[in-house]
């Protein structure tokens, strides 16, 4: 009767192993729960576990209870062991060790006293004893073969130990049943774990491949692609030590960590389908080329004619010191030509604003000159379309260009919401769709509120401009220096743009500088004074590093 309970008792507990290796991510602590599961149930003193690879039994995991070696996994010391090959030189396989002849028959070895077989090579073992002062004896030895009869590993079980008296005891039919059953169980955990490992990693060998393609279109798109990810994993994890205050419960999981990665990668993945010559322009007047180009060749035009006109004007003066009149005449006219096109050139550039003057300066031009196209018809020297591209207020880019560059949020939610994602990266859309979103509702594509946000989104938002605003690598602008972006976030903070305790955040744990020392220039890398930074409140809870 105590041995039935006994069995009923390991067989419990080799149910509930299977549960908890199902339960368990990693793979180094898989491993190891194998192994441990194994040396309780089958009272043995030691085990070694082997993964295939290469055709070589690679040594993952080594333990021995009684000599208190812990080798492999995730608390055990470094393995540096010779993996042991499964075919010999000559392609014969290997059936001198007991580990790679129990892989390459599929069956189980049992051997009550290793010293007395003739048929394995146990050269190793007894060296091993040696050194130890050990004495390896009863032997159990198991492949884990998956479902397709794939050996994908070996469990090899040593020296079985009687439970009343502690003495050296073969394995008996009962542990060689449990080890198989685990074995069998181990086989599909592990087999199951590589599916989702080599899913994973196709997860993120296609983000790289949209993030490639978007380097491809735009180098400064990918740059950015690239950085957004740091800066918002930095402003998370600096939310999650903040131990008062609004964001004090806000916690960052391991799952929520790896969503917001993830999120944080994919974030732009929409601009693929934004015009390259929207997304990387860096004049108000460029498309496919710089149409700056065809006003500069206008003036030349314009100077041509003048210098017409100055030939034949000379040609007819008959009065002495009429050609000095007409010659200073024609220096002021392309002198004026000269400062016209300069400042067109410099409106062409964009910047932070243009003003009123500026703009009515532009019209003027316009309407004052012509120039005689090749054909003989006169043309206006700006057409409407160049007089509104550069009449724009800031920036480069028109409210219809704006339009098709806004829509990229919309595409990159629609493309992660039609992909099928498992639970635990569900909110990866959300997140990643929400980095245009501003506090008080007025951002794009849904107009959510900061209520209707989650933190994680929120806090892509505060990344996603700030590395806009330093980024050095745009080819409409220079990178902002540490002080003069943190006025602009702090006036977007006040502006109810930007949430304003992750705002606060973000100063007071100075993100901004773990994210500069290694991604922005050195001369950008100045040192805000967070007095005068608008919008900045640094609270109770200030940590000075």
């Amino acid at each position: 009767m105590a041995r039935t309970d006994e069995l009923l008792g390991r067989l419990g507990r080799l149910l509930a192993i299977g549960v908890d290796l199902s339960a368990e991510r990693n793979t180094d602590a898989l491993l190891g729960r194998i192994v441990d599961a194994a040396l309780e149930m089958t009272h043995a003193d030691g085990c070694t576990l082997y993964l295939v690879q290469d055709d070589q039994l690679t040594f993952k995991i080594v333990r021995n209870l009684s000599l208190s070696i812990r080798l492999g996994g995730i608390e055990g010391d470094k393995l540096t062991l010779t993996p042991i090959p499964l075919k010999h030189p000559d392609g014969s396989l290997n059936l001198n060790a007991v580990s790679a002849a129990a892989a390459n028959q599929h069956s189980t070895i049992s051997l009550d006293d290793a010293y007395a077989e003739t048929g394995f090579d146990f050269s190793g073992a007894r060296t091993f004893d040696r050194a130890n002062n050990y004495r390896s004896q009863s032997f159990l030895t198991v492949p884990l073969i998956d479902h397709e009869n794939e050996v994908i590993g070996v469990m090899q079980l040593i020296n079985a130990l009687d439970p009343d008296s502690g003495a050296i005891v073969p394995f008996d039919a009962d542990s060689r049943f449990l080890a198989e059953s685990l074995a069998s169980q181990a086989a599909v955990v592990l087999n199951n774990r590589e599916l989702i490992d080599r899913l994973e990693a196709l997860f993120v060998a296609f983000i790289k491949v949209i993030n490639d393609a978007l380097d491809e279109k735009s180098p400064y798109t990918h740059g950015h692609c690239e950085r957004v990810p740091i800066l918002t994993m930095l402003l998370a994890e600096a939310a999650h030590r903040t131990d008062e205050g609004p964001l004090k419960d806000f916690v960052l999981t391991e799952a929520m960590r790896r969503e917001l990665e993830v999120a944080a990668l994919m974030h732009d993945c929409g601009k693929i389908t934004t015009p390259v010559h929207v997304v990387d322009k860096a004049t108000k007047l460029e498309t496919i080329f710089d149409r700056v180009h065809l006003v500069d060749t206008r003036f030349e035009v314009l100077k041509r004619d003048a210098r017409i006109r100055l030939m034949e004007a000379r040609l007819d003066a008959v009065e002495p010191g009429w050609r000095d009149e007409i010659d200073a005449e024609h220096a002021a006219t392309c002198a004026e030509y000269d400062t016209e096109r300069d400042f067109l050139r410099q409106a062409n550039i964009g910047g932070e604003g243009m003003s009123d003057a500026a703009l009515d300066r532009i019209a003027a031009i316009a309407a004052r000159h012509s120039w005689l196209a090749p054909d003989g018809i006169e043309m206006p020297l700006l057409d409407d379309e160049e007089v509104a591209k550069l009449g724009i207020r800031k920036g480069t880019l028109s409210e219809d260009e704006r339009e098709i560059i806004n829509h990229h949020i919309v595409s990159t939610i629609k493309m992660l919401e039609a992909l099928p994602w498992p639970r635990d990266l569900s909110r990866v859309p959300e997140y990643a769709g929400g980095h245009h979103e501003r506090m008080d509702g007025r951002g794009y594509p849904r107009g959510l509120t900061g209520e209707q946000m989650s933190i994680p989104a929120r806090i892509m938002a505060i990344a996603d401009v700030f590395e806009a605003l330093t980024a050095s690598d745009r080819p409409y602008k220079p990178g902002k220096k540490l002080s003069e972006a943190l006025e602009i976030l702090g006036r977007m903070k006040l502006d109810h743009h930007v949430d304003p305790d992750l705002f606060d955040v973000f100063v007071r744990e100075r993100v901004y500088l773990d994210y500069a020392r290694n991604y922005l220039d050195s001369v950008q890398v100045d040192e805000p004074d967070h007095a005068g930074i608008p919008g900045y409140n640094p609270g109770n809870n200030v940590i000075e590093r």
